[in-house]
């Protein structure tokens, strides 16, 4: 109701005469509709960003359904031509070509991409049952309302992705059986429990016990059909996982939204693989005596590097305390940054630290699901992967992976002053258009390049053994590059992908597999890192050779931020061009 009304507030300002930058004005209102629009058309999307009016939604991925979307952004399309971009403001005019970008891809990601056909994991209902199950937003009964409206629809959506799946990739077959079966813990026993201790009439709650055994129905007959009907005809029939050169620069284009092209990205990383290289040998050599004694120094600088590697992953914790590992240290992060004066955080935003949900499982090791503008002091969640099923050498080859110093710089990537506290940033943007289109690069980019500030104000003590680790896992982000584009438009195999990233990036095997499984399930999200970190660097030297000594780094985070989480380029234009920060934040 707020935001309607809201709405006709300015509809009345502009029919009453307002002439004070009346196409200003027009925009704000046009933002307004399209927004709200927006969610009707994806209310998936919308539960994610916190806005709930639409829970009880849950369209069957029909082609009807995909020509109605198609048709959406059209109409959108033809509304923005009716504004005048030089006479928008820069935040303004930022904001159009970010609403632009989504409906152009979203366009192209159904006219063209269509993963629709070939991605059956592009279909789980786990995610948004699971944000309505655990949020804060509404009471557990106006929440469990909306779940069993959203349950009655699950048959038909299920069925239409049936019909949709043409020629699926072996790889993605795999993982929409995994995620699915995760799904169904969604509606297991805690689910029941909530059910029983609401407050609903009893004919409410027998209906809802109903719906949920509906529910894992629909899901176990799509698990069967993906298991019996599509997973033996894959050895003759499956689709390449890989999509080409084509397909991926233009995909890079909506996604990344970079001032380079995809090639472009490509070769910078294969430049920057060779310094971080040098860079470490340096420090080998520099450590050399301490961990080798008298042995000499191979002549080799990858195998000196390796060996010196090697020997400091052996640091790490027990399988069985790595989330107390996690737990433990983020206090010591955030005491280093207020120590330092590098960020303001907000100690009424939480940070919660949970085993990772088992139908996110089989892409990343460790992530955020953050709330979105409209739950603002909703949870952020730190999903950290489990290693319960790993073997002892499977476990142990991770936790070298992630040992006592690699696993603080993915502490301070993922959570502070990492995604969380960008995340947290972006929420408190007045441009909903900023948060809710968060561009991927951006950040990413912020995480990465947190690595590397915070090493840079000495955390870590300046340690060569810490900077080694550092430009280990620097190395990682860079070959992350390497490979996506490697994979997908060079046609880089499984082989070829391992010996860059064990025997050039320095990864152990574990870590090195999952990552080749990463680059076979997705596609350009993998440049996000090195891309969104190569363009926030080449804008902080920019503003401290024209700030001069005036130059501060709190400031300069803090005004960053401010801007959502706008494309990298775009931020860029507006804080070389001394744009107003959007966002003030202080003690």
């Amino acid at each position: 109701m707020r935001n309607v009304s809201l709405f006709i507030v300015i509809v009345l300002f502009i029919s009453c005469g307002g002439n004070k930058e009346p196409k200003t004005m027009d925009f704000e209102a046009f933002k307004e509709r399209f927004i709200l629009d927006f969610w009707k058309q994806n209310p998936g999307w919308a539960s994610y960003v916190g806005f709930h009016d639409y829970d009880s939604l849950l369209y069957a991925p029909t082609q009807e359904r995909r020509d109605a979307e198609v048709s959406f952004c059209k109409s959108y399309l033809d509304s923005l031509n009716q504004f005048d971009f030089d006479k928008l403001t820069r935040a303004q005019q930022t904001d159009l070509l970010m609403i632009k970008n989504q409906l152009e891809s979203s366009i192209w990601y159904t006219e063209t991409y269509r993963s629709f056909e070939w991605n059956p994991s592009n279909y789980n209902v786990g995610g948004a049952f699971g944000i309505m199950i655990n949020g804060k937003y509404a009471p557990l009964e106006e929440r469990l309302t909306a779940m069993s409206s959203k349950m009655e629809k699950m048959d038909a959506y299920y069925e239409a992705a049936k019909q949709n799946i043409k020629q699926p990739t072996k790889e993605h077959t795999e993982l929409a059986i995994m995620q699915n079966k995760g799904a169904l813990d969604v509606f297991g026993p805690s689910l029941i429990d909530s059910v029983h201790a609401s407050k609903l009439g009893q004919t409410e709650k027998e209906n809802l016990l109903t719906n949920i055994e509906l529910a894992k129905m629909a899901i176990q007959d799509y698990i069967d059909f993906l298991e019996n009907e599509i997973t033996p005809t894959l050895e003759e029939q499956s689709r390449d996982f890989r999509i080409g050169k084509e397909m991926f620069e233009q995909k890079f284009k909506n996604d990344i939204v970079s001032s380079y092209s995809a090639d472009e990205i490509y070769q910078k990383a294969v430049e920057t693989k060779k310094k971080i290289h040098g860079k470490m040998f340096e420090l080998t050599e520099k450590m050399w005596g301490t961990y080798f004694n008298k042995q000499l120094i191979p002549s080799d600088t990858l195998v000196a590097i390796k060996m010196m590697i090697d020997v400091l992953s052996l640091e790490h914790c027990h399988r069985d305390s790595f989330m107390a590992t996690i737990e433990q240290q983020i206090p010591e992060l955030t005491a280093f940054v207020k120590e330092k004066d590098l960020l303001y955080l907000d100690p009424e935003k939480p940070l919660v630290i949970r085993k990772e949900p088992a139908y996110m499982a089989g892409v990343a090791g460790a992530s955020i699901s953050a709330p979105g503008p409209y739950d603002k002091f909703g949870d952020t969640y730190y999903n950290v992967g489990t290693l319960e099923n790993y073997t002892e050498s499977e476990a142990e080859s991770y936790l070298r992976e992630y040992n006592k110093y690699i696993l603080q710089i993915l502490n301070i990537h993922e959570a502070i002053p990492g995604h969380y506290a960008q995340l947290v940033y972006s929420n408190e943007s007045p441009s909903l258009v900023k948060s809710v289109f968060g561009n991927g690069a951006m950040i990413e980019g912020w995480a990465v390049y947190t690595e590397r500030m915070m090493l840079e104000e000495g955390y870590g003590n300046n340690s060569p053994e810490m900077w080694l680790m550092y430009y280990k896992w620097n190395l990682r982000t860079t070959c992350n590059t390497i490979l996506d584009y490697s994979v997908h438009c060079n046609g880089m195999t499984e082989d070829q992908a391992m010996d860059l990233l064990v025997d050039q990036a320095f990864q152990q095997e574990a870590e090195a597999k999952g990552k080749w499984r990463r680059a076979t399930l997705t596609q350009v999200q993998l440049c996000s890192y090195f891309t969104g970190f190569y363009e926030i660097m080449q804008l902080r030297n920019e503003l401290k050779k024209k700030k001069g000594e005036s130059f501060d780094l709190k400031s300069f985070h803090e005004e960053f931020l401010s801007f959502g989480s706008a494309p990298v380029k775009y931020v860029r234009e507006m804080m070389l061009e001394g744009s107003e920060p959007q966002l003030a934040k202080s003690e």
